[in-house]
């Protein structure tokens, strides 16, 4: 911040008396009076939150609907950017070299996890964050490794869900109704209810209110979603409790997120997505859920991962 000139007092208050006679104070510029009230502020930080949530969810949804390439590239992307603010976050040795690294890491787990491979996919993203360590130089190693790996647990995992024709896109579409589900009332829960915050010195804005709220609505729209076409009398239940601890899951990986934000003294990831950061900021829960939903479905031991998550209760 600039530095103000520290006037004497008497003088101030003179200057300020001649410039802003009182009753005769300025009207604020045309257009700012909105954004100078607490409503306007909120405003005017919702908007562009709501416009790239919205553009991001789109991206997503037609990943999923198409499929093939498009679910590849797209989810590939979207680990990259993770890795690469990551990377970038830790202040580590040799920027440049990590970022190659990661990207060459990355996009070769991306093509084994797209194909099925999901060993292979995991053998080079260890490989890679391996390399990753080594160029990090000391105090920065391990950061550098677990970046890698947060990162390339996102291909891996949406992958491994997507795999299953079917129970794929359902797998899909039931996690994105629970994370987001989740994060939208979380957030206007927290700020209608308001209440005790959940952990102020790492994410100050996080309330009970709203994580409780969050966790029960994303569960609730995710089952809604998750059992569109099954016998719901069956399934209902159990993919609401499914969903509860996505949910909560989800939420643990936002605070995981923020703390790790404020070890190296961040308040955001970067500044590519308006109204949140990164995508880091973006995809912390989701990143989190999916890493959950991906181990259950997997490790019920069924030759295709996905059904696990509906039809074995």
């Amino acid at each position: 911040m600039s530095h103000f000139l520290q006037t004497p007092v008497p003088v101030a208050m003179l200057n300020d008396s001649a410039a802003h006679p009182p009753g005769n104070d300025p009207p604020p510029p045309l257009g700012a009076g909105a954004k100078g009230r607490p409503g306007g502020r909120r405003l005017a930080d919702l908007l562009p939150r709501v416009a790239s949530g919205l553009v991001l969810a789109a991206v997503a949804l037609v990943s999923v609907w198409r499929g093939g390439a498009v679910f590849a590239v797209a989810w590939f992307a979207a680990a990259s950017a993770v890795g690469l603010e990551w990377q970038n976050l830790i202040g580590a040795l040799r920027p440049r070299l990590r970022f190659l690294v990661a990207a060459a890491a990355l996009a070769a787990t991306s093509y084994f996890a797209a194909q099925g491979a999901l060993v292979p996919a995991c053998g080079v993203l260890g490989l890679g964050a391996a390399a990753l360590a080594l160029a990090a130089g000391q105090g920065r190693r391990l950061w550098a490794f677990g970046g890698l790996i947060y990162a390339g647990s996102l291909i891996v995992s949406v992958n491994a869900l997507y795999a299953a024709p079917g129970f794929g896109p359902r797998a899909m579409f039931w996690l994105f109704a629970t994370v987001w589900g989740a994060d939208v009332f979380a957030y206007f829960g927290g700020r209608l209810i308001g209440g005790p915050k959940l952990w102020p010195r790492v994410s100050p804005s996080k309330t009970w209110s709203g994580t409780l709220s969050g966790i029960f609505a994303g569960a609730l729209i995710g089952a809604l979603v998750g059992v569109q076409g099954l016998d719901a009398a069956r399934f209902a239940a159990p993919v609401f409790a499914l969903g509860v601890v996505a949910a909560l899951v989800s939420q643990a990986g936002d605070i995981f997120e923020s703390k790790v934000k404020r070890r190296f003294g961040a308040k955001d990831s970067s500044s590519l997505i308006p109204g949140h950061g990164g995508f880091m900021d973006r995809l912390d829960g989701f990143l989190a859920a999916a890493a959950f939903a991906a181990a259950f479905a997997v490790l019920h031991g069924l030759a295709s991962a996905t059904p696990s998550l509906f039809l074995r209760f």
